[in-house]
């Protein structure tokens, strides 16, 4: 597909993710008129009414769909009806508008989340379905599941061109930092650099430290969902990540590094790990259109908290 000629609506693409997704459409040759941002104020996405007005009005030939309710642990446990009714509702009224336009692909991006519970490491796509997601976030991971099983049945059925990405955890530049709702590497940056601001003696964070978890790059991200939209033709789901892992202790350690932070760091174990360790098997990535990661988490880290601090956010 040459992106250059279609009009593509990206779906949160005011967004963290989304930003660097339109950065990387305009980086393939669109131009930036033909990408289309549907604003929530405008369209209402879990509403059919408002999906079905947003394809008459913005006209897309290309689904790029990111929109999502997401947060990390604390939110997942506080928002499990909100997070399952808002994207599921999203996503099933998406895909079905996209088939009754006639759209020529739609993108799904999925979530790690969706993996069971215990899953064989590295996780593969052919895993997804062998047992029940970590409790925590079980209601977005299985929200997000579904519309893969959607995808692949308005495939098979209806012909349309549906793809699903499964992206590990993201991080970088123009995160969400907000405490009640931010994953973990922005609210590890923030508390530590609160903590030095302040002089506090110690930090207290989440869990034992113990559990594991992969991070990919933004931008690595956006590029591995650009090139899959040119590329990649299957119905069969695509893991994103970089294939390694570190545990929650060990990135706190790095991250109060490279803020810069002298105190203790203590954890509450009464507080959830979540699912215990993750990482991706990328391979089907790499054999289906070519890509893989290129950012390693030192730097990664260091160019999130370069800007962190650049933007004087506190």
């Amino acid at each position: 597909m040459t992106l250059s000629d279609e009009r593509i609506v990206v779906t949160g693409g005011a967004g963290f993710l989304g930003g660097a997704v339109c950065a990387q459409l305009e980086v393939a040759g669109v131009f930036r008129d033909r990408i289309l941002i549907p604003r929530q104020n405008d369209f209402d996405l879990t509403q059919e009414s408002a999906v079905a007005a947003m394809y008459a009005a913005l006209k897309p030939s290309v689904v790029i769909h990111l929109a999502a309710e997401v947060g990390g642990i604390g939110a997942n446990q506080a928002n499990p009806g909100r997070f399952f009714y808002s994207n599921l509702a999203m996503g099933l009224h998406l895909i079905e508008h996209a088939r009754r336009n006639n759209i020529k692909k739609f993108v799904q991006i999925g979530t790690v989340c969706s993996y069971p519970k215990f899953t064989a490491v590295p996780f593969r796509e052919d895993d997804l379905w062998i047992g029940y997601p970590e409790e925590t976030n079980a209601p977005y991971g299985v929200a997000k599941k579904a519309l893969l099983t959607m995808l692949q049945a308005y495939r098979a059925q209806y012909g349309l061109n549906g793809i699903y990405l499964i992206p590990v955890n993201l991080y970088g530049p123009h995160d969400n930092s907000d405490p009640q709702t931010s994953h973990v590497i922005p609210a590890m940056i923030r508390r530590f650099l609160e903590a030095k601001k302040t002089g506090a003696p110690r930090v207290e964070l989440w869990g034992t430290g113990n559990a594991s978890r992969e991070f990919l790059y933004v931008e690595d991200c956006a590029k591995a969902i650009v090139t899959a939209t040119q590329k990649y033709e299957s119905a069969e789901p695509v893991n994103l990540g970089t294939g390694e892992e570190i545990t929650i202790r060990d990135l706190a350690e790095k991250i109060r590094a490279i803020v810069g932070y002298e105190g203790e760091i203590t954890w509450d174990a009464t507080k959830s790990d979540g699912q215990p360790r993750r990482r991706l098997d990328t391979s089907r990535a790499v054999a289906s259109f070519g890509w893989h990661a290129e950012t390693s988490l030192n730097f990664g880290l260091r160019r999130t908290v370069d800007w962190y601090c650049g933007t004087g956010r506190r």
